[in-house]
């Protein structure tokens, strides 16, 4: 039989989805490994803007644990860490690159880290404007888990010396995200935090389209955006949606936005979570287009890809009932087979266990000198 993991992650947030994506990211990849009978400890910064906004502060698939600085999380689970078969440090981590090199002291079995941001994250770091991470660290992980897969996992081991760049895309839970009864409500929605590089997408595909079809119900659900928006009158506002609202948000649309940021269109193979969830609730997407995207949802069977105002209005007009339909079930049977939590979890176990002592040593040597 072969033995179970046990995995340390430091992360932005398990606890709170306020303001971030990151939280649901890992909550279905934690549920998958708990599934497949892995230990995970959760380590996460304790911030008031998450204390306040908890919408899982005691999940039932994993330890969670709080710290409050860098100094009481290596005194506190100094032994956890050092014993654990993995640590696995996450993108925007408060102070990340302090915690980084903490973890590097304490030659780790694996420290590994998981870029849930990979195009922002290389489009900052040269100019030193990224507080998680820093050049000289990439070397150190034994495997860089990326969000974003394609031509930048190159540029991860090429230019950064980075010695195992893995894909590993986001998952979905397919528990909470599945098909509810609710009657449908609005012909296309949104659901994201505010972004500036999003907003101009934001405003092609949903808000001129709702000018255009006065007749038609829009939402936007998300924090943060600013009050000088001008919303249409048929366009709803929600400023947090939490998780378990997700599912009946998604079914009650006949179809929902996926809105990818710039840095990310530029990188391409970047599959936001927003993009699985939907169509795990069988919800067809319309989305911006990016290198990679239609080799995951073929375009026509499994995603509509617009490129204009012209083109969401004609889709929300003129698709047909059962064809709509169709492109809903047709994304929905290609998450369930490889896009949910179990199945990353798989991934990144058997990435794990590849690592073997032989793969490790220059890493611990260059921590060892860091």
């Amino acid at each position: 039989m072969t033995s179970k993991l046990d995995i340390v992650i430091v992360g932005l947030s398990l606890s709170s989805s306020w303001g971030n994506g990151h939280a649901t990211t890992y909550r279905s990849l934690i549920r998958g490994l708990a599934e497949e009978g892995h230990r995970v400890l959760f380590l996460e910064r304790d911030v008031p803007w998450y204390a306040e906004a908890r919408d899982l502060a005691e999940p039932d698939f994993c330890e969670l644990a709080y710290y409050s600085d860098i100094d009481s999380m290596i005194s506190l689970y100094a032994e956890r860490l050092r014993s654990a078969d993995a640590v696995i440090v996450g993108s925007y981590v408060p102070a990340g690159i302090a915690v980084i090199d903490e973890l590097v002291r304490l030659d780790l079995k694996r420290l590994c880290f998981y870029d849930i941001d990979t195009p922002v994250t290389l489009a900052s770091v040269e100019t030193g404007k990224v507080e998680y991470i820093e050049a000289r660290q990439f070397s150190l992980f034994d495997a860089y888990f990326s969000f974003t897969g394609g031509r930048l996992l190159d540029v991860l081991r090429d230019r950064y010396g980075t010695p195992n760049p893995i894909a590993l895309y986001c998952s979905v839970d397919t528990d909470p995200y599945h098909r509810t009864d609710d009657p449908t409500l609005w012909d296309l929605g949104y659901l994201g935090t505010y972004s500036p590089d999003r907003q101009p997408t934001l405003e092609r595909f949903l808000i001129e389209p709702a000018r255009r079809l006065p007749d038609k119900r829009f939402v936007v659900a998300g924090p943060q955006y600013p009050e000088a928006i001008d919303w249409p009158p048929n366009v709803e506002r929600i400023d947090h949606l939490p998780p378990a609202e997700h599912a009946s948000f998604y079914s009650r649309q006949r179809f929902t936005l996926n809105v990818t940021r710039a840095d990310m269109i530029a990188a391409g193979w970047s599959p936001s979570v927003r993009l699985f969830e939907a169509a795990a609730c069988a919800t067809p997407v319309i989305s911006d287009w990016w290198p990679g995207l239609d080799e995951l949802f073929p375009e026509g069977e499994a995603i509509v890809i617009a490129r204009t105002t012209e083109e969401v209005v004609d889709v929300l007009t003129a698709t047909k009932e059962e064809d709509r339909k169709a492109m809903g079930e047709t994304a929905h049977a290609i998450v369930a087979h490889s896009h949910t939590g179990r199945a990353r979890a798989i991934e990144l176990v058997e990435t794990l266990r590849a690592i073997t002592p032989s793969l490790i040593n220059s890493p611990v040597t260059a921590r060892q000198s860091a």
